[in-house]
Formats: structure tokens, sequence, C-alpha cells
């Protein structure tokens, strides 16, 4: 799940359903309350760990933590290739993540109804609302704590859903670059203390960090609600926005890949744009393996 939790375009909640642990990761979730987790702190005392052990078992303890600690070490792995990916090659990366952003649209669209006005209008709004922001994202939303909080609730939420990739939000508002490059910094520098490094690295990009996981957690416990209850009242209209909102999101990669370009001095050549559309293929071609082992899925 961190795996494709970390690659715009790829969602973890798709894999979650795949490897058949999906149900019980929402039922996880949704176990954890302020009752439960006041009966864990009092099953610090003699008295109460009875009735601690049984909050613990109610809310799936050893499986979240476990499952949240093969996210986090996929995660940190993956999206240090991907910051140098972006760094080094951006175009080709852009491409490919255009690739799989694209796929990733069209097998869902498969999955949604459009036959109401309701259905077709909520996936004319996901649409234009992407489209419109993914152009505007890198001048609109200059990096800071409140911008990365909201970034961690976002992509926290889209990361439980089928189908729709927490990164590739961070793509669309444009903080997905900079996350990667602080939590790599993050790491490196903790990593560096031990050869005697400096603290002030770690203290820079720890503040960042601190600041997405409490959005996070802010995000996993209510706007993922929210997402559940409208995915129950009102599924299919509700699918048609989001999967459309990944459709519009086709163009960030683009104008990210004319940034890249525009920064380095050169612009959109014969040679470039052959680049951008075979890594394209590539996520493409990705996309519709995972779908074939993914195949029957009701997302």
């Amino acid at each position: 799940m961190g795996t494709a939790d970390a690659i715009p375009g790829v969602s973890g909640g798709t894999i979650a359903m795949i490897v058949g642990i999906y149900e019980r990761l929402i039922s996880a979730i949704t176990a954890v309350d302020p009752d439960r987790i006041l009966a864990v702190l009092r099953g610090l005392t003699p008295s109460g760990r009875r009735d601690g052990w049984q909050a613990l078992r109610e809310m799936d303890a050893l499986f979240l933590v476990v499952l949240g600690t093969g996210i986090f070490t996929a995660i940190v792995t993956i999206t240090r290739v991907a910051h140098w990916a972006l760094t080094t090659v951006p175009v080709p990366t852009y491409g490919l993540f255009f690739g799989l952003i694209g796929a990733s649209a069209l097998v869902l669209y498969a999955e949604v109804g459009l036959d109401t006005w309701v259905e077709r209008g909520a996936a004319v709004a996901g649409f234009v609302l992407a489209f419109v922001v993914s152009g505007q994202a890198s001048a609109a939303l200059q990096s800071g704590p409140a911008v990365t909080f909201f970034a961690g609730a976002l992509a926290v939420s889209a990361m439980i859903l089928p189908g729709v990739s927490g990164s590739l939000l961070l793509v669309l508002i444009g903080q997905y670059d900079f996350m990667t490059g602080q939590l790599q910094s993050f790491v490196d520098g903790l990593l560096g203390l031990l050869t005697g490094g400096s603290l002030d690295t770690v203290l820079s990009a720890g503040a960042t960090v601190v600041a997405f996981i409490a959005g996070a957690v802010v995000g996993l416990f209510t706007v993922a609600h929210a997402v559940r209850k409208a995915l129950a009242t009102y599924r299919e209209p509700t699918l048609a926005f989001l999967v459309s909102l990944i459709a519009g999101a086709l163009r960030a990669p683009v104008v990210q890949s004319s940034v890249a370009l525009t920064e380095a001095g050169r612009s959109w050549t014969p040679t470039a744009l052959g680049t951008f559309a075979v890594a394209g293929v590539v996520g493409v071609v990705l996309v519709v393996m995972i779908d074939r082992y993914a195949g029957g899925i009701d997302y």
C-alpha cells in the first residue's frame, strides 16, 4: 500500500482490496474512537488492564501497527527514488505519472455509472475543479505549515479510497515534489546525526514532516469518515466526482513538465515530447497490469 500511495495515479486502497484486507482496514480505522483510546490509557494501570487489552483488540491495533509500519517504510524508500527522478529527469518522470493517471481514470470510468444527470453533473464538476486547480497549483499554494497540514489531510483521506491516489492529489496541489524532498532531508538528517551531523536540518525538515503527519491523522479520522458517508449515501455521484477529479488532474504532469523545461532553459521539442509519450505508455502498461490482477473488484 505504501509503494502504491507514493506513486501518483496508483491507489493504496486498490492494493488493499487486491490482497483482501480492505474491509478489515476500514473496520479498524472506524473502530478507533475516544472511548477506546481512553480505555487503552486506563489499561496502563493494573485495574484497567483488561479493558485496555479489549479496546486494543476491538481497534485491531496490531494489524494497524504492522500495516502502518509497512506503509511508512515503503513511502520513505519509494519517495526518495521519486524525488531523485523529478530532480534529475523530470520530463519522463511526469510522463510516467501522466500515463499512470490517465490509465487509472479510464479503468475506473468503466466501474462508474454516468446514467443520471446528477452523476454526469458530479463528473463534470470533478473534472473542471481538478483541471483548473492543477493548472494553478504551483502559484496558488505556497509551501507552509497550513498548506502542509492540509496536504497531509487530503493525501491520507485519498489513501484509503480505491482508485484515488493521495500522491496524485499532492501533485495536483503542487506539493508532491516539495514533500518528497522534505521527507528525504529529514531521513538523511536523522542518519547524519549518527555521524556527527547537524541538528538544524532535522529540525527544519522535521517541522514540515510533523505538520504533514498531523494533517494526516486529522484527515484519517474526519475527512475519510465524511467521504465514506458520502459513498454510502450517494455512492455513484461521489465515485463519478472522484474519478473525474483524477481525469482532470491529467493537466498537472503536463504543467509541471513545462515548468521543469522552462527552469532548465529548454522548451518542448520532438525529443522531449517523444520521451514524455514513451514514459506515459510505460505508465499505462503498469496500470493495465495492476488492473488485470484486480479484475472483478467493485470500486
